[in-house]
C-alpha cells in the first residue's frame, strides 16, 4: 500500500512556516456593524460605462493614471496605478530586494502586509520597534541600515493611527539617501488634508521616496481594490516590468477614473468631514466610559482604545454583532482594539453596548468589594 504524499513538501520552506495575514473579511464574523476593517459605512453609488469586456484592459489606464496624477499634482509618468496598495508593497520587494541578501525594515506595531509580503519572497526582516510615541525610532534604524533595501513607513500609521512627524520622515529620507527605498504608505492620508501633499512635494528631492496610496479608504472604494504609486518616472519604469500585464480590469478602471472627477474628490472630501466628526463624538464618548483606560489620538477613519479588559469587550460585542478589531497580539498594545468610524447611528450603538457592559463590570466589583 503506497504512502499518501504529502503536497506540503513540495512547498517552500518559507512559505510551509509562513502565518498569513488575516484580513478582516478572513477572520470572518456574523454582524450587523462593522468597524474592522476601516472602510466606509455606506455603499457610494456609481454606474458601469465601459463596454469593452471582450478586450484586455491597458496595462495602465491612461484617464485613470491622467486623473490620479492631477489630483495628487504630479506628472503621469510619476503614477502606478495597481491592484490596491497591497500589490505596490510586493512590486517594491520584487524590484529592489535579493532574496537572502538584501532586507526590508519596518517600525511596529504597523501594517502587517510588510512582513508577510517579505516573508513571502523570502528577504529578511528588520523590525525596529517604535518610540514609546509611537514615532519611528532614528537611532535604532540608523544602527540597523545594513542590508536594507527598502523601508516601510506607514503615516499616518495602522493601527496606531498617529501621522508620523515630517522632520523624522526627513531624517529617515537622509539616513537612507543612495542606499535604500523609503516607502512612506500614506492609505489614510485624506483624513489629514493639512498633509495630503507634503511628501508628494518631496518627490523632486528625494528619488529613492516613494509614495503608496488608494482608493480604499476616505474613496469608499474598498472593494475595488485601486491603488496608486507614486515615484520618480525611474522606479515607475522598473515596478512595470515586474507588474501583472493587466493589474487592473477594466470595470476597476472605470470606476476608478468616475471616482477622481471634481465631482467624486468633492464628495470624498464630504466623507472624510462626516467621519471626522464622527470620529471626535465617539473619541469624547468613549474616554467617559469605565472600561476605557485610553483612547487615543487619531488622524484616520479608526481609533485605537485601550481598555481594562479588551478581550471581554471583544467577544462581547462580537456576540452582539458588532466586530472590532483585535490588535492585543501587536507590539505593545496589550488591551487595545481598533475602531472603524462608522456613521453616527452605528457610533452611538457602539457607545451604548460598551457602556452597558462598563456598567455591568462596574455593579460586579462594586458587589465583590462592598
Amino acid at each position: 500500500m503506497s504512502t499518501v504524499f504529502d503536497i506540503n513538501s513540495l512547498a517552500r520552506e518559507n512559505v510551509r512556516k509562513l502565518v498569513p495575514y488575516m484580513s478582516a473579511r478572513r477572520l470572518g464574523g456574523r454582524g450587523d456593524i462593522w468597524l474592522n476593517a476601516n472602510e466606509y459605512p455606506i455603499a457610494p453609488n456609481f454606474q458601469l460605462t465601459e463596454q469593452t469586456l471582450n478586450r484586455y484592459p491597458e496595462c495602465q489606464p491612461t484617464t485613470v493614471i491622467q486623473r490620479y496624477a492631477n489630483y495628487s499634482g504630479l506628472q503621469s509618468e510619476q503614477v502606478l496605478v495597481s491592484r490596491g496598495a497591497d500589490e505596490s508593497i510586493e512590486l517594491l520587494i520584487r524590484v529592489f530586494c535579493e532574496p537572502g541578501r538584501d532586507a526590508v525594515l519596518f517600525c511596529p506595531p504597523t501594517y502587517g502586509m510588510y512582513s508577510v509580503s517579505a516573508e513571502t519572497f523570502g528577504v529578511e526582516q528588520k523590525k525596529i520597534p517604535a518610540s514609546t510615541d509611537w514615532q519611528p525610532d532614528i537611532a535604532a534604524i540608523k544602527n540597523n541600515l545594513d542590508r536594507v533595501k527598502l523601508i516601510y513607513i506607514c503615516s499616518p500609521n495602522n493601527p496606531t493611527g498617529n501621522l508620523i512627524d515630517p522632520e523624522i520622515l526627513r531624517q529617515i529620507l537622509e539616513l537612507a539617501r543612495n542606499r535604500a527605498i523609503v516607502a512612506i504608505d500614506e492609505a489614510y492620508i485624506e483624513f489629514c488634508p493639512q498633509r495630503i501633499h507634503t511628501t508628494t512635494r518631496w518627490l523632486q528631492d528625494y528619488p529613492h521616496l516613494v509614495i503608496l496610496r488608494t482608493l480604499s479608504k476616505a474613496f469608499a472604494l474598498a472593494g475595488l481594490r485601486c491603488g496608486f504609486t507614486l515615484a520618480s518616472a525611474d522606479i515607475i519604469a522598473l515596478m512595470l516590468k515586474v507588474i501583472a500585464p493587466y493589474p487592473l480590469a477594466t470595470p476597476v478602471a472605470d470606476i476608478a477614473a468616475q471616482a477622481l472627477t471634481e465631482a467624486g474628490i468633492a464628495t470624498m472630501r464630504n466623507r472624510v468631514a462626516e467621519i471626522t466628526n464622527n470620529r471626535a463624538y465617539l473619541q469624547q464618548a468613549l474616554s467617559n466610559l469605565v472600561l476605557v483606560e485610553n483612547v487615543f489620538p487619531s488622524e484616520t477613519n479608526y481609533i485605537l482604545v485601550k481598555f481594562t479588559n479588551a478581550e471581554l469587550v471583544f467577544k462581547t460585542l462580537w456576540e452582539q454583532g458588532i466586530i472590532l478589531r483585535d490588535q492585543r497580539k501587536q507590539p505593545g498594545l496589550a488591551n487595545c482594539l481598533r475602531i472603524t468610524i462608522g456613521n453616527r447611528n452605528e457610533c452611538e450603538q457602539l457607545v451604548r453596548a460598551i457602556s452597558t457592559l462598563s456598567n455591568q463590570s462596574k455593579q460586579i466589583k462594586e458587589t465583590e468589594n462592598p
